[in-house]
């Protein structure tokens, strides 16, 4: 019997798809994307014409390759630049933000470009949400955490002085395009924080993808194509088929929430600022998930400690003390939970485990016994 040789697997791209029916995209990882980025996008266009909503370090490093690319494709555009960081993410940048597309001559058919981090996705997704309506946006992620997490899934928003992305619409973009060359400029900060929401993948549902990042994160630190576009595709992957199921959360796809309640809490704590970047309070609020589970006798004993060695080999903090800011008391961290966007019922819903790679919601929390827990927490500081 003649064997069909496999087909080799190209290791330089990969592609991703997010099944929405009608609304359904792709996402496409790869090097080099950007200097080709207009011929990519001019077909999504009714005509050539868009708006760019980038920030400040985005613009130094890498607005003139996309808008290059832009210009080679006959595509007009129009460059939104906002100042870098969290607060950004705020009523007062969105009403320019939005005043800015209209400005620019964007009509309801057009499609606007979000180029940045997980702070500009959020913010002009938001803003292609309520112009006129509602407009199209694509989504150009340049932090890995975007790539890995807030670029897919058409989670939009701002935040509010109760809390992170209270306001906001689900509002999924056209297209994802992921160029792993504009990893390199990253801050090694950055990346690290980024690198927390890879690890996320494997810690809630697929122990196989966190052993390989075990093994394998000093490649992906290392800018190892092979190793990021590995790491980049396994984790939209994961993301696409929950979103894929539960579009608007209102099941399983809360479970991409791991560590989020309380990292999120620690984020309001301290003002959204660069004393806690998100990925940050992501990877100490992973943490502390798995430490809250092993004291309530949830999670197998020992994969607390697993995956904290994984996090601060890469140079992630796993506790406040790894936080320089003032911290409010346990009480007060509660009081900010019960604004999380989960909460139901004025009760918090948490994302406990119990082990890596088994993740479970949990809506029977006692008030009493997360406050002791926050309590002994924050006596790490």
């Amino acid at each position: 019997m003649n064997q069909t040789t496999p087909a080799p697997v190209d290791t330089t791209r990969a592609e991703v798809s997010v099944a929405l029916g009608e609304r359904s995209y792709d996402i496409t990882i790869s090097d080099g994307l950007l200097a080709h980025a207009g011929r990519t996008i001019a077909p999504l266009l009714a005509r050539p014409v868009t708006a760019i909503v980038t920030d400040e370090n985005v613009a130094r490093h890498h607005l003139k390759a996309l808008t290059d690319s832009l210009d080679q494709a006959g595509i007009r555009y129009t460059s939104i630049i906002v100042p870098a960081g969290e607060q950004t993410k705020s009523y007062a940048r969105l009403a320019q933000v939005c005043d800015d597309i209209i400005a620019a001559g964007i009509e309801r058919n057009d499609h606007i470009i979000a180029f940045g981090g997980g702070v500009i996705g959020d913010l002009a997704g938001f803003a292609a949400a309520i112009v006129r309506r509602g407009i199209g946006f694509i989504q150009i992620p340049t932090s890995l955490l975007a790539q890995v997490d807030s670029s897919v899934g058409g989670k939009t928003g701002i935040n509010s002085s109760h809390g992170k992305n209270l306001v906001g619409a689900f509002h999924q973009p056209v297209a994802v395009l992921a160029d792993i060359n504009v990893l390199n400029t990253l801050p090694a900060r950055e990346l690290a924080a980024g690198y927390a929401e890879v690890a996320k993948y494997g810690l809630l549902g697929d122990a196989e993808f966190f052993g390989w990042l075990e093994d394998n994160a000093a490649r992906v630190f290392a800018g190892d194509p092979q190793a990021r576009i590995r790491a980049i595709r396994t984790s939209c992957q994961a993301k696409a088929a929950i979103v894929a199921r539960d579009e608007r959360e209102a099941g399983d796809r809360a479970l991409l929430n791991l560590g989020h309640t309380f990292g999120h809490a620690l984020e309001s704590a301290t003002g959204y600022s660069d004393k806690l970047l998100h990925g940050e309070g992501v990877a100490i609020g992973m943490a502390q998930a798995f430490r809250f589970s092993e004291q309530l006798g949830i999670c197998k004993q020992g994969a607390a400690a697993r995956m904290e060695k994984h996090l601060k080999s890469v140079g992630l903090p796993t506790d406040v003390s790894g936080i320089h800011a003032h911290l409010p008391g346990a009480g007060e961290l509660v009081n900010i939970m019960r604004q999380d966007k989960k909460a139901e019922a004025g009760r918090i819903n948490f994302i406990l485990v119990k082990d890596v790679g088994n993740a479970y919601i949990d809506r029977t929390i006692e008030e009493d016994g997360l406050v002791k827990f926050l309590e002994a927490e924050l006596k790490l500081k």
